[in-house]
């Protein structure tokens, strides 16, 4: 899925692609959208496949996102197939994350309450329920988010606006110039100069261009599969063809097919086009759920009439037809369907009874790489991490077949396989599967026992012992059962940290003393890594910091030789935290800045808000209040965006650092610069935690770079954050105070604020503040007659 992080300002967020701005045509639509989502706030765009819902939606998004505050985010659920996913789906776009929270709705509900925002969900027709339902909560909960879907059908949700969106207008007869100007003609000519090179449209073949689209009855997909032929065809030529197509559809008599005819139609006539090899590999692509390696291809795809060595060549010739979509992942190409051909072509794999063979190849092929890569995914996190974001849709498709075709042992095994995936992304997703593959009991003991380790470890990360300790002891059962040593020791360790979280602390010694035990024969790394980090979670809980260091410095060294970056973040967040606890401040700095770029490297959001707070605890205890605030207003937003409670911990050493801030700036000073914190993005907070310098903010911002306020309105935000109360800024601009008063309630209403305190704070993280002021440095004391809530 794409995803985008906050990297600036609320106005700047979002995750639109690019070519949102490369959008032709569509005017009335365009128009009727934008009016309909002026008086409503959700608003379904129905039409059958092919017409360029998802691109009118893209655009449109574009074109408001700029009054939306929080921004415009596509949410695209194509490629999602299970009804329970829509809302992470949601989550993940948003750049939340679903590591430790028990409910991912109550956390989607929770951050989108105040937010003003735009989300557009596209491709809602496979997932009708689920989406009514996510929409008619968020509509509840949230009344500063607007949705915009789009759809086959509507959703049915309370107060849905529905806007059809037909085919593209047809041209009519005239001169070149009138011709050029028709949006079905355009669509045609800009595909086939991308495709050809050299396509112009000329009054020798303009009748041909504007029959053709005729023939197509304006459906976008149609026309672009049409257009991509003129690099071996001209546009006479095509429309011979596909005339000739159509006759035999309809005994030659120009009636108008359906539209969804004339789109199969013309899928089928560039079907018929390509080469056996070419057939064989589309159908065989379509077994695929999301994005798709040419590794994947050759491993899957590939024999017969696909031999491995020409799948690269194979599916070069697909992308250049516009039958298949070419992305990049990072370094990575990769490929994926268009949902309409995806159906074409799963279509035709039935009918050349391929849909088992290459089924069973998918699964083989995906169940094989990640038990492959499953002992070493902790030791290579960052590339297997990079690795399962890419295939997760895939793995995902492979896990439901497991459950369908009852095979569960098949089913656990691939699941255990993806524990730091599920630990790191998609905990509560983790949670489901598991459950619903242990549901009926474990055949395979082994299986087993890796399994409730697994489910006993989300719910440690969920904070939700209940579920912990019934799990974990089936694990420690099965563990013995099978005689799996390490898996006990771990598991052992494991139950002493839930039963510490439940307040049980005979019980943590007794599985603290068997799990040391344990490991101290086997001379097992992963073993004594939980082991250790049981002891320093626990002696942090309970306040035994010598234990701490022990075990922590312990673990710091192990990790750092594996290579084993997950268990290095933790040592050292520990034993940094340990130092930092007793006072050693110029000990604790450099362990805890040493695990901070580890978190991100492998995005664990719960290191990283855990890091944030101990790092503004440190700032605070250093004397840096004005920074101290800025991060604990940064760790709250990662901590919440993860679903994470707060350690207990570190709620301690939060709330001495919260005082100490407030004693230094002032109770409005402290709250400026928590909500800058609040505000800034995960990579800026980082930066201002290891006291790396910002980027070069632009000394004079042109007005449109204010985002959704206006130039005056900017103007006087500048002045709000630089302190100033309302008859100063009207003295300063030669303006009224009324309107200065006008103006601060506009700002308020645009950016969803309620006080000037958060325009200041606003201004601060956006860089558009005057940084000698005292609002952007973090210590807004604002002089009489200005009043921090308006």
């Amino acid at each position: 899925m794409s995803r985008s992080t906050m990297a600036r300002p609320p106005r700047r967020s979002g995750n639109l692609p690019a070519e949102a701005t490369s959008f032709i045509g569509r005017r009335h639509e365009l128009a009727e959208v934008r009016k309909k989502l002026t008086g409503a706030r959700l608003v379904s765009l129905v039409g059958p496949g092919g017409v360029g819902k998802t691109r009118l939606a893209v655009r449109m998004a574009s074109d408001l996102g700029r009054g939306f505050p929080g921004g415009a985010w596509l949410v695209e659920l194509a490629e999602v197939r299970d009804p329970a996913r829509v809302g992470d789906t949601v989550l993940a776009t948003l750049d939340l994350r679903d590591q430790a929270a028990a409910d991912p709705l109550a956390r989607l509900l929770a951050h989108l309450r105040d937010k003003r925002l735009l989300i557009v969900l596209d491709n809602c027709e496979h997932l009708l329920e689920a989406a009514s339902r996510l929409v008619t909560e968020i509509m509840k909960a949230a009344p500063g988010v607007s949705v915009l879907a789009t759809s086959r059908e509507p959703l049915s949700a309370p107060g849905e606006h529905v806007v059809p969106v037909p085919p593209l207008r047809l041209p009519v007869a005239g001169p070149l110039a009138q011709v050029r100007q028709n949006e079905a003609v355009t669509l045609f000519v800009e595909r086939a100069a991308a495709g050809s090179g050299a396509f112009e449209l000329t009054a020798a073949n303009q009748a041909a261009v504007a029959d053709l689209c005729h023939r197509l009855d304006g459906l976008p997909l149609a026309i672009e599969l049409a257009a991509v032929r003129t690099r071996v065809l001209t546009a006479e030529q095509i429309l011979d063809r596909l005339s000739d197509r159509f006759g035999l559809l309809t005994g030659g008599v120009r009636a108008a097919l359906p539209r969804h005819r004339t789109l199969r139609t013309t899928i089928d006539w560039s079907h018929d086009l390509l080469t056996a090899g070419e057939q064989a590999l589309l159908r065989r692509l379509s077994v695929f759920a999301g994005r798709f390696t040419v590794e994947d291809v050759e491993s899957v795809c590939a024999w017969d009439d696909v031999p491995a060595g020409l799948a690269l060549d194979l599916m070069s010739s697909l992308v250049e037809k516009s039958l298949v979509t070419k992305e990049d992942a990072g370094a990575l190409a990769c490929y994926r369907l268009h949902e309409t051909m995806r159906e074409y072509a799963w279509l035709k794999l039935r009918a050349a009874g391929e849909e088992e063979a290459v089924e069973r190849r998918c699964s083989g092929y995906f169940r094989s790489r990640c038990r492959r890569s499953a002992a070493e995914s902790r030791f290579r996190l960052v590339e297997w991490l990079a690795w399962m974001d890419l295939e997760i849709d895939n793995i995902r498709s492979v896990l439901r077949r497991c459950l369908a075709q009852g095979d569960r042992s098949g089913g656990l095994a691939l699941a255990c396989s993806l524990g730091w995936y599920w630990m790191t992304r998609a905990t509560s997703e983790g949670v489901r599967w598991l459950d619903e593959l242990l549901a009926p009991g474990v055949g395979d003991p082994r299986t087993g026992a890796w399994a409730y380790y697994l489910r006993g470890f989300l719910a440690v990360l969920q904070s939700d012992p209940a579920a912990a300790r019934p799990a974990l002891e089936r694990a420690v059962t099965a563990a013995r059962e099978a005689d799996l040593r390490s898996l006990l020791s771990q598991s052992l360790s494991l139950a002493a940290i839930a039963a510490n979280m439940a307040g049980d602390h005979p019980s943590t010694r007794r599985l603290s003393e068997e799990a040391h035990a344990v490991a101290a024969d086997l001379d097992d790394l992963p073993a004594t890594l939980m082991a250790l980090q049981s002891r320093a979670l626990n002696g942090l809980a309970d306040g035994d910091l010598d234990d701490v260091r022990a075990a922590a410095s312990q673990g710091v060294r192990i990790s750092r030789e594996l290579g084993d970056l997950y268990s290095l973040g933790m040592m050292l967040l520990n034993l940094g935290s340990a130092l930092l606890m007793a006072g050693a401040l110029d000990e604790s700095k450099p362990l805890l800045a040493e695990a901070l770029p580890i978190a991100h490297r492998i995005d664990d959001r719960v290191a990283q808000y855990c890091l944030l707070d101990a790092l503004g605890c440190h700032a605070a205890a250093s004397g840096q209040a004005q920074v101290a605030a800025r991060l604990l207003g940064a760790a709250e937003t990662v901590r919440a965006g993860a679903g994470a409670s707060l350690q207990p911990y570190l709620t301690r050493m939060v709330g001495r650092a919260e005082e100490s801030v407030t004693a230094a700036l002032g109770a409005t000073g402290f709250a400026a610069g928590y909500e800058a914190g609040r505000l800034l993005s995960r990579d800026a907070a980082i930066r201002l935690a290891l006291g790396e310098p910002a980027p070069p903010a632009r000394s004079a911002p042109a007005p449109a770079d204010a985002g959704p306020l206006g130039k005056r309105e900017a103007e006087v935000a500048r002045l709000v954050a630089d302190g100033l109360s309302n008859k100063r800024i009207a003295a300063r601009l030669f303006i009224s105070e009324h309107t200065v008063d006008s103006h601060v309630r506009n700002i308020l209403n645009k950016l969803g604020f309620n006080s000037r305190t958060q325009i200041a704070a606003w201004m601060a993280s956006s860089g558009q503040a005057d940084p000698r002021s005292s609002a952007a440095s973090g210590s807004a004391v604002f002089d009489s007659g200005s009043s921090d809530t308006v």
